[in-house]
């Protein structure tokens, strides 16, 4: 059986209350006690309990993620970043994936309040701000995380998509490209920014890209390569396509190198995350980045000042700058000139 609390109470000349102090890093004690206790918890290999510290300082040093799917290669890597940025905080992370059912992402909430997070990142779409604030009402420190966000009582944290799109864009359009095709998920504010931002950079060159070259598809993988088959069917394709996420960029260059269409000799492609994906396919894809890093340590650092009341105000929206990744995907065309 290990030492307990009232081991290293004995063994230092201290009362209990004071070694709960130093464990809790409450009330006003002299350095030169604390040292001393923490040498004789060291000595006697005192774990304090996780639960009593709980009850003790009213938290959990837990925080929960929410995301849309984990297995999406960009939301892996999120999650990763997280919690690494998490534990080196003192903090454990507890990991929710909505699959894009908003009943789904309530029950996660209805879970993490459950466990007594002490703050949460969302990082999903679907859910209300009404809801939201519910959470600010409990007390709950959110972050929004490369997520739509409205309101000005919650943290976020996001790329910013719209000029994610328009560097794509600018990037086709350099290259030659004008006939050109969009695929994303309209359902989602974050993608449909990024074909904002595309279709206005072409509008601004003089070539509008009408609502005829916007295909909508699910990341579901399912759905996606049902949907990407039909697509790739049609008669005259296009010269490039544009794809809101890397994942569904990746599910595009498979099926067409199954149907003989050379990626980027018959058709260039041109992605939206950096993830993994982007890197171990080949060709490697062109894509733009989203700086994860920089953004899961900020969402981190963010909600921890929150919770810990480094922060007097609860509200800040932070845009990152996206930057495009040159790879291989995209053909170099001669453009006529009359």
């Amino acid at each position: 059986m290990g030492s307990t609390i009232y081991d290293v109470a004995k063994e230092a000349g201290v009362s209990i209350a004071t070694v709960s102090k130093v464990v809790n890093g409450t009330g006003r004690i002299s350095e030169k006690t604390i040292k001393h206790v923490n040498e004789v918890m060291r000595r006697l290999n005192y774990q304090p309990s996780t639960i009593a510290s709980a009850l003790t300082s009213k938290r959990t040093y837990t925080l929960g993620i929410i995301v849309p799917n984990i297995a999406n290669p960009f939301f892996g890597e999120v999650t990763r970043i997280i919690e690494k940025y998490a534990h080196e905080s003192g903090y454990t992370m507890m990991v929710c994936s909505t699959y894009n059912e908003i009943e789904r992402e309530i029950q996660n909430i209805q879970l993490l309040l459950r466990q007594q997070v002490d703050g949460m990142i969302i990082a999903t779409e679907q859910i209300s701000n009404e809801v939201l604030m519910e959470l600010n009402i409990r007390n709950v420190p959110i972050v929004k995380f490369s997520a739509f966000n409205d309101s000005e009582k919650m943290l976020s944290i996001s790329t910013d998509n719209y000029k994610g799109g328009q560097k794509a864009a600018a990037y086709l359009y350099e290259n030659g490209h004008r006939d050109i095709w969009i695929i994303g998920e309209k359902s989602r504010h974050s993608e449909q920014q990024r074909i904002a931002g595309f279709r206005a950079y072409f509008d601004q060159m003089g070539h509008e890209l009408d609502d005829s070259v916007v295909f909508h598809s699910d990341t579901e993988y399912e759905d996606a390569i049902e949907m990407v088959k039909q697509l790739l069917k049609q008669d005259n394709l296009p010269s490039a396509i544009f794809v809101t996420t890397d994942i569904v960029a990746v599910i595009l260059m498979n099926i067409a190198q199954q149907m003989g269409i050379r990626v980027p000799e018959d058709l260039s492609v041109i992605g939206f995350d950096n993830t993994i994906f982007a890197q171990l396919y080949h060709p490697q894809l062109t894509t733009i980045a989203q700086p994860v890093n920089e953004m899961g340590c900020l969402a981190v650092e963010s909600l921890i000042n929150t919770i810990e009341e480094k922060i007097t105000s609860p509200f800040q929206l932070t845009y990152f700058e996206p930057k495009l990744i040159e790879r291989a995907t995209v053909k170099k065309l001669e453009v006529k000139t009359v």
